[in-house]
């Protein structure tokens, strides 16, 4: 179903790499919902992936970007601006990744590059994109930027490793930006912390599958899906949603506030 809701709104999505990630479902969904946008991903993902394809689906134009490149930001937002004819009223921030995890290595054997390259990655890269579009007075009122993040900010899933500490850090990055952003511009920035998702890049992660069915066995209302995500997200880029900032925002079906389920105690009575 489709209500209209971002009708004449206009933005940004980062990360969308195939059908099963979130940003291109919410991509999707937002195109469906009348908005508007600009495609963008890192040049050695766009290789791999088939954001193309979305592109041609959505009417979109794709513009690569690395987001821990400054120039490349500035270029990604000033053309998307011209691009899109006007300010920007939302932007997605679905990039993640972690070498440690790439390469194997144990969350107590750390090799420091590759933790400096996956936090630059994952964490600053939100920074960044923020700061370039607030110095460059690129975003309408009460405009709305979302990142995806995990639970794992909050408490310890071992096989999650440092992107743990990636995501702590992004969550912080919503909050204190977000005062600025809407002091200033009255612009929202909030987090999305969302169950486990059999995504490219959340596969990636160790005993990820046993994973996945413990939080549905614990969860009242199950995982929350990559489709339930988009829907949630074109929420928070909708109007209906105006004073919600500096949240992060538990998207999981409950598993947040579940202690334990009746399935987890009888599969160990």
């Amino acid at each position: 179903m489709s209500y209209d809701l971002l009708k004449g709104k206009r933005g940004i999505i980062f990360g969308a790499l195939d059908e099963n990630s979130i940003a291109w479902k919410t991509a999707e969904r937002v195109h469906s919902e009348g908005g508007t946008f600009v495609l963008t991903n890192a040049p050695v993902a766009m290789r791999m992936g088939q954001i193309k394809t979305l592109a041609e689906q959505t009417g979109s134009e794709v513009i690569p970007a690395d987001a821990t490149n400054q120039e490349d930001l500035e270029n990604l937002v000033s053309r998307s601006v011209e691009i899109l004819g006007g300010k920007l009223d939302f932007v997605l921030h679905s990039i993640g990744m972690s070498i440690n995890v790439r390469k194997g290595r144990h969350y107590t054997d750390e090799k420091y590059d590759f933790t400096a390259k996956g936090w630059d990655i994952s964490a600053l890269s939100f920074h960044r994109v923020m700061q370039t579009l607030y110095k460059a007075d690129a975003m309408n009122e009460w405009g709305s930027i979302v990142a995806l993040t995990y639970m794992a900010a909050q408490r310890t899933f071992p096989d999650y490793n440092d992107m743990a500490d990636n995501k702590a850090y992004l969550e912080s990055v919503a909050r204190s930006f977000g005062y600025f952003f809407g002091k200033e511009k009255k612009v929202r920035v909030n987090t999305i912390s969302q169950s486990p998702t059999a995504t490219t890049a959340g596969s990636g992660v160790k005993g990820f599958d046993g994973f996945i069915s413990y939080a549905e066995k614990m969860s009242p209302l199950g995982n929350a899906s990559a489709q339930d995500c988009a829907d949630f997200t074109v929420s928070l880029f909708s109007d209906l949603t105006r004073k919600v900032t500096m949240q992060n925002l538990f998207h999981d079906g409950g598993f947040s506030n579940t202690g334990v389920s009746q399935e987890v105690i009888e599969k160990f009575e």
